[in-house]
């Protein structure tokens, strides 16, 4: 059973998700537009990662006897001024996104939910390969800054594509 504060904190995130899905659509359309096609697969990618945590969030809290709840998301901005500005801007969000897990596995612990902790337990993991996974590519954009070598990232990136964890 979830508490009234420990459910807005998982419907926050819930809607956060959703947020973050949003910026990393955007992202892509925004590279797409730019000619960056591997740009634009890899936050494709990312997008589908974000709504995959999203449902994650959206089927836990119905399960644990809360209720899911939709609220308004905000637009996210449309173009960045360079690849290296959105993956930074990628960077931040995502440390921001590990900051709020943690709030919710705090209170998590102070409630004494035990499952809520362990349902968590796979975000916080998770936050870590986000977070290494975009410092990766803003190092990558950092070595090789706007000459020929964006060409190879490009490449380099469009392979990446969501599979699903086996776990899911």
């Amino acid at each position: 059973m979830l508490s009234e504060k420990l459910e807005a904190a998982l419907n926050e995130q819930l809607n956060w998700e959703i947020f973050s899905a949003h910026i990393y659509l955007s992202m892509s359309s925004h590279f797409a537009q730019e000619g960056l096609g591997g740009f634009a697969q890899w936050m494709y990618a990312q997008y589908q990662e974000e709504m995959f945590h999203a449902m994650k969030f959206f089927n836990y809290i119905n399960e644990a006897g809360g209720h899911a709840k939709l609220a308004q998301i905000d637009g996210p901005p449309l173009t960045w001024e360079t690849p290296l500005a959105a993956f930074e801007e990628a960077l931040e969000h995502e440390k921001g996104v590990t900051a709020r897990i943690n709030a919710i596995a705090d209170l998590a612990v102070e409630e004494k939910n035990h499952a809520v902790g362990i349902f968590l337990q796979w975000f916080i993991s998770e936050q870590v390969e986000e977070e290494d996974t975009v410092s990766d590519a803003v190092g990558k954009l950092k070595m090789v800054g706007d000459g020929g070598g964006l060409f190879m990232l490009d490449r380099d990136l469009g392979t990446r594509v969501f599979t699903p964890p086996a776990t899911a």
